[in-house]
């Protein structure tokens, strides 16, 4: 009865995780970041990023439709050219500003073996 109890409650925390864990990993992708961050400045048509971060219009594409499912960017048609800008500029400066404040606050990635490849 223990045992499918607490298979219960893993369940309902990875249900409830799993939206947040999707959202970090689209932030996870410096391309994306990248991305987001110029989208800061203004609406961008594909051509414009593409340009900007020197990728394969494909590979901008790729990653744009990522956080367009994630619902941090909108895209509107003009003429031929599709049109981003960030969803909810406000949160999502919320967002980025915070995790800034963990890297300025002395928490770094660096340092996290996981994430390095490192061994503790």
């Amino acid at each position: 009865m223990v045992d499918n109890e607490n298979d219960a409650r893993s369940a309902d925390d990875a249900a409830l995780t799993a939206p947040t864990a999707a959202l970090f990993r689209a932030l996870g992708e410096p391309a994306r970041l990248t991305m987001l961050r110029h989208l800061f400045t203004g609406e961008h048509s594909v051509r414009e990023l593409t340009d900007h971060l020197g990728l394969a219009q494909s590979t901008v594409s790729v990653h744009l439709a990522c956080l367009r499912d994630c619902g941090l960017v909108t895209v509107r048609q003009r003429g031929r050219s599709s049109i981003y800008a960030i969803a909810d500029p406000g949160r999502l400066a919320t967002l980025v500003g915070a995790a800034e404040d963990l890297l300025h606050g002395g928490s770094s990635p660096d340092s996290c073996a996981h994430l390095t490849g490192g061994e503790r």
